[in-house]
């Protein structure tokens, strides 16, 4: 292949690359989580990377004993972050595709058991 037709490709690939990237880094910036309680006495809300943004408490939650909203809330709290790790997960799968890169992602957001 001649220099400058494999430069041209070169340069349409990273341009690929560079698109994809910011498209991904756009999505992730939308990305986040929301979870609400069983009995929706509590609302929790987090950004992608499951830092917590709102806590929303109706009057039901009123009639829990303090400990017991407490736990509610961390508890609603692993859902939305379970809940924004799925959308990560999605939007750096179509990003990367499965392979080693996509696995080294997933392997440090929420698991199911919340941790």
């Amino acid at each position: 292949m001649e220099p400058a037709r494999w430069l041209a490709e070169y340069d349409e690939r990273l341009a690929s690359v560079a698109a994809g990237a910011q498209a991904a880094s756009a999505s992730l910036r939308q990305a986040g989580g929301r979870a609400t309680s069983p009995r929706g006495e509590v609302t929790v809300t987090v950004e992608a990377g499951g830092a917590l943004e709102d806590v929303t408490l109706t009057p039901a939650a009123r009639q829990l004993e303090v400990d017991q909203l407490a736990r509610l809330i961390v508890a609603t709290a692993r859902q939305a972050r379970q809940a924004a790790g799925a959308q990560v997960a999605e939007i750096m799968t179509k990003y990367l595709g499965d392979g080693p890169a996509l696995e080294m992602v997933t392997r440090n957001l929420p698991k199911e058991d919340g941790r």
